[in-house]
């Protein structure tokens, strides 16, 4: 709803505060002077369209905004778990990510993902690097509702998303479950793939190797390892 009176009050403030007359202000917002009278007098409600065109021309707000929704310090959005950092700081750090290798049997991709809090957000974010795709590191929010006890690292991108789910972490703060993406296909196709996946805390590794690891090289065995377990332990299931 309109207020015609606030309105017309603020147009006449910034009349006064940039020095231009009714005439000047008609023309920038291109509406007629006999529009604009009658509106400050009153004798003429604004129309939606008339109020648009003189915030247009005059860069700046003349209807009352929306109050921002309040936030709590250091509490994460409803859609995120509503979670309290003290409560999610032990999941803040770097971890090895292993995920089956889409291109070659038995092999094991293997990258870092760096999770933290962001201040300014007010929720745990994720982002990938060291990956040898790095054009397809992924980066977004975390989840973490209460009501599953699960973890989601959740990428949201122009209306497309990438979801890791991940069960109760161990006493090692070893994480495994499931990845949905998408994988390339013939030609530009996309394929929906899921598969497999572990995040293991990266001060727990000595010599950490990333990019794709081949059976036989120096970490194949221990990264496989770490990989069966998300599926062994059943932190997920893989049907047909």
């Amino acid at each position: 709803m309109i207020d015609n009176g606030a309105i017309a009050a603020r147009l006449r403030e910034e009349i006064a505060r940039r020095r231009i007359s009714r005439q000047a202000l008609a023309d920038m917002a291109r509406v007629s002077l006999s529009t604009l009278e009658k509106a400050l007098s009153g004798s003429r409600p604004f129309t939606l369209a008339t109020v648009v065109r003189l915030e247009d021309a005059l860069a700046t707000p003349l209807r009352a905004q929306p109050a921002a929704a309040p936030t709590t310090p250091g509490l994460a959005p409803e859609h995120m778990g509503s979670y309290v950092r003290p409560a999610v700081q032990w999941i803040e750090g770097d971890y090895l990510t292993l995920r089956p290798s889409f291109g070659e049997t038995d092999a094991i991709y293997a990258y870092r993902t760096h999770i933290e809090w962001d201040e300014e957000a007010g929720h745990l974010t994720f982002a990938e690097s060291d990956r040898a795709d790095s054009d397809f590191s992924q980066a977004g929010y975390v989840s973490m509702p209460n009501l599953s006890g699960h973890t989601y690292l959740v990428t949201s991108e122009s209306g497309q998303f990438r979801l890791v789910m991940l069960g109760r972490a161990t006493r090692e703060r070893r994480m495994f479950g499931l990845l949905s993406t998408l994988q390339v296909g013939a030609g530009s196709q996309l394929v929906p793939v899921s598969c497999p996946i572990a995040y293991v805390p990266m001060d727990q590794l000595e010599q950490p190797e990333f990019g794709l690891v081949k059976p036989g090289e120096a970490q194949a065995a221990p990264y496989r390892a770490m990989l069966d377990t998300a599926l062994a332990e059943d932190y997920c299931r893989l049907r047909s």
